[in-house]
């Protein structure tokens, strides 16, 4: 244990020293095994050569850096040179609500969602009922303005503001497309707008409760948007006033908020960007969590047949490109997503001995 924790002091060198402890590790539990050869074998060499086998893969698939170029699965950093007076915004953590990370309250597809959407958790303990617009239910990407106005929220919170407390945040519309590493085009500014409307309209029944508190009536996600400033050339947004509905408010306020990773923005695929929010929510501090592949499914709110939804999972295991956890679809149907902190993954490894 004593050469282990050497080892990891130095970060250059987290992933020789996770090949090194995996090898040692085989090493005792085979010699255990063999000291006892007609005893019952308790798992752990089985476990032991997955994570080695996998080890070995990962060091040839290098984990997603951040720098300005797309690669599989990532778009490339639009605005590698921020302007100053954006440092302060991106300074502070981006944040995501608990309770919209709980249910898959946004669509995935990328054409319009007219369906009503139904989900109970397996416990049966709590459902969301989410119902569109004429112009379709919100999307996944459509939430990154949630996570904007959240984030917002939540730094105002920890630095004392009073105008933290208020459910109505204003904000200029070139610091939000910069931030979430979108375009800053006429086409940006528009699709925008539909983002604004589809927010607004699509409308949720739930029994969650955040913050507390259950908020049973049902409610807009954003519950009013208004332009309060407008480009006298060609009438683009400058700034707009955006008040959250009562219950996502309840849930900053109550601090039920989790730090995600700026690339969380440059996930091309919603699905993607699906996974790495329920990675994110149920890995917490620990090394891994694992999970059966229909429940997995249920959970992403995939709508897909359960061979189409695999496929999917395949590419983006493929594609390697989650910020802070691998995606490792196994053999048992069941999905296992390890964190990229090796001085965590290793500590975990070591810990089961």
């Amino acid at each position: 244990m004593g050469g282990i924790k050497k080892e990891i002091s130095d970060p250059a060198h987290l992933d020789d020293a996770l090949a090194a402890a995996l090898a040692r590790l085989s090493q005792t539990v085979q010699a255990r095994n063999s000291a006892n050869p007609d005893g019952e074998k308790d798992g752990q060499e089985d476990q032991v050569k997955v994570l080695m086998d996998r080890q070995r893969v990962e060091t040839h698939v290098a984990a997603p850096k951040t720098d300005n170029q797309a690669r599989r699965g990532l778009v490339k950093i639009r605005h590698p040179n921020r302007d100053f007076f954006l440092a302060d915004m991106f300074d502070y953590a981006l944040k995501d609500d608990g309770a919209s990370m709980e249910a898959p309250i946004f669509t995935l597809a990328t054409k319009p969602d007219l369906s009503i959407w139904e989900w109970t958790s397996r416990d049966g303990n709590k459902s969301v009922r989410v119902m569109p617009s004429v112009l379709g239910r919100a999307t996944q990407h459509d939430k990154d303005v949630l996570i904007y106005i959240i984030s917002q929220m939540t730094e105002g919170l920890n630095r004392g503001r009073d105008d933290a407390k208020n459910r109505t945040v204003r904000f200029t519309v070139y610091d939000y497309l910069v931030t979430t590493n979108r375009g800053v085009g006429g086409d940006d500014y528009r699709r925008l707008q539909e983002s604004f409307d589809r927010l607004a309209g699509t409308r949720i029944k739930t029994d969650i409760r955040t913050g507390g508190q259950r908020v049973t009536d049902n409610f807009g996600i954003l519950e009013r948007v208004r332009i309060v400033d407008k480009s006298q050339d060609d009438e683009r947004m400058i700034a707009v006033d955006v008040t959250l509905s009562e219950w996502l408010y309840n849930a900053v306020q109550a601090h039920e908020v989790l730090t995600i990773h700026p690339d969380y923005f440059r996930l091309r695929k919603p699905m993607a960007r699906r996974l790495y929010e329920l990675a994110r929510k149920h890995c917490g501090q620990q090394a891994q969590w694992k999970i059966g592949i229909e429940l997995l499914q249920a959970k992403v709110g995939s709508k897909s047949t359960l061979k189409e939804f695999r496929r999917a999972l395949r590419t983006i295991e493929a594609d390697n490109s989650l910020p802070e956890y691998r995606l490792v679809l196994n053999d048992n149907d069941t999905v296992t997503f390890h964190t990229r902190d090796a001085k965590k993954l290793l500590a975990s490894i070591v810990g089961r001995r």
